[in-house]
């Protein structure tokens, strides 16, 4: 699906660019399959969570009660948290706007445990977090017999909290309290 949107993209910019050069053409005409997005079990999740080593799971726990994008949460920095209220402080990515979320006692409990050794919670490329998770998550799906977690990336935890917040209020779409929009 990603290529279908992709292609569009690079249809209209070069329309755009025949007109302003004054060329012609007949534009092709993009119909884009949309495919539900695989949306695991809260059980899956956790398992996964559980399953992970001490710094991943603390990130995919953070994922899965903020919605939060990868990006978002791998610049969170300490002072991001408020660890006696419980909130976390989202900066905006992608023109979306700042948020503080409430995290959970074990959430809290998790980042605790993490060394305090940079300014940055997460201190480490994206790229080697995606390596270290999908050798985890992969070890964890032999493990547990269960193919579905294969499925699971960093994004799926977004679309699952997205789906969780709209069922959750009843199919209305809210912005407030979350960082999944």
């Amino acid at each position: 699906m990603q290529l279908q949107f992709q292609i569009k993209t690079y249809v209209k910019a070069y329309d755009a660019f025949l007109k302003f050069v004054k060329g012609s053409w007949e534009m092709p005409k993009f119909k884009v399959k949309e495919k539900m997005p695989f949306i695991p079990t809260e059980e899956e999740l956790d398992q996964l969570i559980a399953g992970c080593g001490r710094k991943t799971s603390t990130l995919l726990q953070l994922l899965k009660e903020t919605g939060a994008r990868l990006g978002k949460a791998l610049k969170l920095k300490w002072t991001d948290v408020d660890f006696e209220r419980r909130l976390v402080k989202i900066t905006p990515e992608k023109g979306s706007r700042p948020r503080i979320l409430p995290i959970s006692l074990k959430l809290i409990e998790m980042l605790n445990i993490l060394p305090r050794e940079n300014e940055k919670i997460f201190p480490a490329k994206k790229g080697s977090w995606k390596k270290s998770f999908i050798n985890q998550r992969n070890r964890l799906a032999v493990k547990l017999g269960n193919p579905r977690l294969k499925n699971i990336t960093f994004h799926i935890f977004r679309h699952w909290k997205g789906t969780t917040e709209y069922h959750r209020n009843q199919g209305h779409t809210t912005r407030q309290g979350s960082a999944w929009t």
